[in-house]
């Protein structure tokens, strides 16, 4: 297969676009954390708010800094795998008993970021990161 022209262009930019598939799921990522923790953008979690070393403090906690980690791509290899592992547990432990389909018990986020998570922490960051620059040094 010739690869020519716009195909060739598009193809290059595949590292760059590793870099942004994992800011922008950070990005996102990061929402579940803070709503979690501080009620923003929406409130998650019981009325009273959530405690830290609950399991839903904790939970917020690992999506807000390893989120944020990974949005600048710093330790990304790491802590990409301990995300991959916690969306894995939050699926199987609060949607999978609902029903075995995601769409059907609200898992949808959690099964696509375990594996997003899996895919980056094999892959690594991408060349827009702090773990690239870090490298270069």
């Amino acid at each position: 297969m010739n690869d020519s022209g716009i195909t060739a262009r598009w193809r290059s930019g595949t590292p760059q676009f590793l870099s942004v598939l994992r800011m922008v799921a950070a990005f996102v990522f990061i929402e579940y954390g803070s709503a979690k923790l501080f009620g923003w953008p929406i409130k998650m979690g019981p009325p009273g708010g959530v405690m830290l070393m609950s399991q839903m403090g904790v939970a917020g906690t690992l999506e807000l800094v390893g989120g944020a980690l990974l949005l600048i791509g710093l330790f990304t290899r790491p802590v990409a795998f301990l995300l991959c592992g916690e969306m894995a547990v939050a699926y199987f432990q609060s949607h999978f008993p609902h029903s075995f389909w995601p769409l059907a018990n609200q898992g949808v986020a959690p099964v696509l970021f375990c594996f997003i998570w899996l895919y980056i922490s094999a892959a690594g960051p991408g060349p827009w990161s702090l773990d690239a620059v870090r490298q270069r040094q």
